[in-house]
């Protein structure tokens, strides 16, 4: 690991804040800024940017691992950049993961909706059984139920873009996980490790465990592809700091 960058610096300071602030001072603030499904009276359009910046109060693992790759993967990428189209590439990306995973649960959710409706169910009933408990036999209702009731949190779609520009702009760069302590070079290494949280979204088998957004990591990994591809297309190599 180099250097730690500026911006990088204060986005992991912002985050470490926030997390022990819900965590010991005011815990109504992961509710307040996780990103809730829309149809949830929790739900707020501010949570597209705040729930980048929130974590799992359950382990120290969750933010410890995202801020470790923001400093990785983002510090190289500031140097290389600047400021500005740093900040603008980071949010970007957090933002856009929270779209296209909301987008995602917004079809999954109606075509469960649509299942136990079918099935005979009433939208008052649906709801009333949602208030009642967070275990189904149904599969159809727990997806409803999961969906409606599980907020998301955390920097890893923004970081997943990050890592999509850092294996464009570094290609030959090796990494490892710790489960697979072979260094591979980056435009071999994160293709796959975006093609594993494909797969798990699609299938529900969780590579990476229970609890994980997959498709809010996907949804990043996208949005950074499209930029990059749009900057390299129009020679945006730098903007002012």
């Amino acid at each position: 690991m180099g250097k730690i960058t500026d911006t990088v610096k204060h986005i992991i300071i912002i985050n470490v804040l926030l997390f022990l602030v819900a965590k010991f001072a005011y815990p109504p603030l992961q509710d307040l800024f996780a990103l809730h499904f829309p149809k949830n009276p929790e739900f707020g359009i501010w949570q597209f940017v705040t729930h980048m910046f929130m974590h799992s109060q359950q382990s120290l693992m969750h933010i410890g691992f995202n801020m470790l790759g923001v400093w990785m993967f983002g510090s190289p990428l500031e140097q290389l950049w600047g400021r500005n189209k740093f900040i603008f590439f980071y949010f970007s990306a957090g933002i856009g993961a929270g779209l296209i995973y909301t987008g995602v649960n917004y079809f999954q959710y109606n075509m469960a909706f649509q299942e136990l409706i079918q099935a005979g169910a009433t939208s008052a009933e649906i709801s009333g059984l949602m208030d009642i408990t967070k275990v189904y036999q149904n599969e159809a209702l727990q997806t409803v139920n999961e969906i409606f009731n599980i907020p998301a949190v955390g920097a890893s779609g923004a970081l997943y873009g990050v890592l999509v520009a850092f294996g464009m702009s570094f290609p030959n760069a090796k990494l490892a996980l710790i489960f697979f302590p072979v260094p591979v070079a980056a435009k071999y290494f994160i293709p796959v490790l975006i093609a594993l949280d494909l797969f798990s979204g699609i299938t529900g088998y969780s590579i990476f465990g229970a609890g994980v957004a997959h498709f809010a990591h996907v949804g990043g990994a996208i949005v950074g592809l499209i930029i990059m591809l749009y900057w390299k297309k129009n020679q945006f190599k730098r903007w002012d700091k």
